[in-house]
């Protein structure tokens, strides 16, 4: 006799997720998308779910039920992964090889140099100094391989 009781959890959408309406949520995913790439938003390391909701004039349920939906992620997830992309960017610019991991931390949005390191290990397996220095470990490789004697 099984003395505990285990069931897998089953993933189940919340009442309000189920009401809304695709275009709403089109909508909102739109708006979203253009505070995020056009605004640049995330850079903010203090931005939260709330203040997307009200400069949108939704609720904050309506934001996460739009992640959830058509992203499968959360909003913190989200944010992150914006951040990640652009400490990339600045990582494999050559023009950016004397910042210091804390200022790229910072540019990027992050609270602190922690909390980068965490994420982006999260996203890359490795700490971003680690991926720095095998990005140009690989292209320096690329170019001798590609140069003409």
């Amino acid at each position: 006799m099984a003395k505990y009781n285990l069931q897998e959890k089953k993933e189940k959408a919340a009442s309000y997720q189920l009401r809304m309406r695709p275009e709403l949520i089109n909508e909102l995913y739109e708006a979203i998308m253009r505070k995020m790439v056009v605004e640049k938003v995330f850079h903010d390391p203090h931005y939260t779910a709330k203040q997307l909701a009200e400069e949108l004039n939704t609720n904050t349920r309506y934001i996460s039920a739009t992640m959830s939906l058509r992203l499968q992620q959360n909003f913190s997830e989200f944010l992150a992964g914006f951040r990640i992309r652009e400490a990339v960017a600045l990582l494999t610019d050559r023009r950016n090889v004397s910042l210091t991991m804390e200022d790229i931390s910072t540019r990027c949005g992050f609270a602190n140099r922690q909390s980068f390191y965490a994420a982006f290990f999260r996203f890359y397996k490795k700490s971003p100094k680690a991926y720095q220095t095998e990005f140009f470990e690989k292209s320096q490789n690329y170019k001798r391989l590609t140069r003409t004697p």
